[in-house]
């Protein structure tokens, strides 16, 4: 067991160790199995909302964690249950104690903010078991647990969200042009600052767009709803494997080299610049694995549609001319 993970939900790393730990998490299943399980134990441990609760729940998953140590990985593996068990023994005074005012109280509930920065993607389990991936340059900010009657998440720029069904506790998500209610589904969210439309697509279950003093809108599975300003349209969505992006994969369909590069500049944290604007008027089909890296990417376009390209790698600036 990495001992940094224990430090994380103990909250004795900096914000720096922090991000380079998640970093490290998003590239290592190993590690990633490890954060999550230590996440779900975790939990358990948070359901106080007393003064003076926290260090006791602290204290009791220090004990647990320091028999969990003491075993090996594999022992771990094959006996899960049994120390499952031991795990609800050492904090069940704590729980037992403190449920009620956890389930009717949000106080004392502490956010968590996890940042993925350009080049990167993330991903992580809630506590109620909902699986959110982030993409580059996207920030989710959420609750250590979710109190209350709803499970609120606040999203700037692109996820995944498998949700966890709990028709008792509908889950929320606030983007800044974006307020969407679900009970348990599979959806994407686009919506970045900086982007003139903000999309949602949603691949299983359904989802309630609140549109304001407009009302509501429900999507159905196979919809995709396009966000811009006041206006909303709804249609199919056209390109499935886009959300392959969660798994590393980046696909484009019959996209415009503009479109193209306005992502990959966001994927890898460069800026591109065109020379000749005839450029964008080229369409591509293709898919790109994430670890192809931008050079590869452009390499391969460029054998179909030629173009020159300058580097200025100080500066992170990729220049295409004709």
């Amino acid at each position: 067991m990495d001992d940094r993970i224990l430090k994380y939900f103990l909250g004795e790393l900096d914000e720096s160790e922090r991000l380079q730990l998640l970093k490290l998490i998003g590239g290592d299943e190993s590690l990633k199995n490890e954060f999550v399980e230590m996440q779900n134990l975790f939990a358990l441990t948070q359901l106080s909302a007393h003064p003076g609760d926290d260090e006791t729940a602290k204290e009791s998953f220090r004990i647990f964690t320091r028999r969990l140590q003491a075993k090996q990985r594999k022992l771990f593996l094959i006996k899960i249950g049994k120390i499952a068990a031991v795990a609800l023994a050492l904090i069940v005074s704590t729980v037992f104690a403190t449920l009620y005012f956890a389930e009717n109280s949000t106080r004392n509930t502490a956010f968590n903010t996890l940042y993925v920065p350009a080049g990167q993607r993330a991903q992580i389990t809630l506590q109620d078991g909902t699986t959110v991936w982030l993409n580059a340059k996207s920030t989710l900010r959420y609750p250590s647990r979710f109190a209350g009657k709803e499970r609120q998440v606040t999203l700037t720029g692109e996820a995944y969200f498998d949700v966890a069904k709990n028709p008792r506790k509908p889950f929320l998500v606030s983007t800044q042009n974006i307020r969407l209610k679900v009970l348990g589904t599979q959806f994407n969210v686009r919506d970045y600052p900086n982007d003139d439309r903000s999309k949602i697509s949603l691949l299983e279950g359904s989802v309630e767009v609140d549109r304001g003093n407009k009302g509501t809108l429900v999507l159905r599975p196979g919809d995709e709803a396009t966000i811009d300003g006041e206006n909303i349209s709804v249609s199919e969505i056209v390109n499935p494997n886009y959300f392959l992006w969660k798994d590393g994969i980046y696909s484009f369909d019959n996209e415009s080299l503009l479109e193209i590069l306005q992502k990959l500049q966001l994927y890898y944290d460069v800026t591109i610049k065109v020379e000749d604007p005839e450029i964008f008027n080229v369409r591509y089909t293709g898919k790109f694995r994430q670890s192809d890296g931008i050079d590869e990417i452009l390499h391969i376009i460029r054998k179909i549609h030629h173009f020159d390209i300058k580097k200025d790698p100080e500066n992170h600036i990729l220049t295409l001319s004709k």
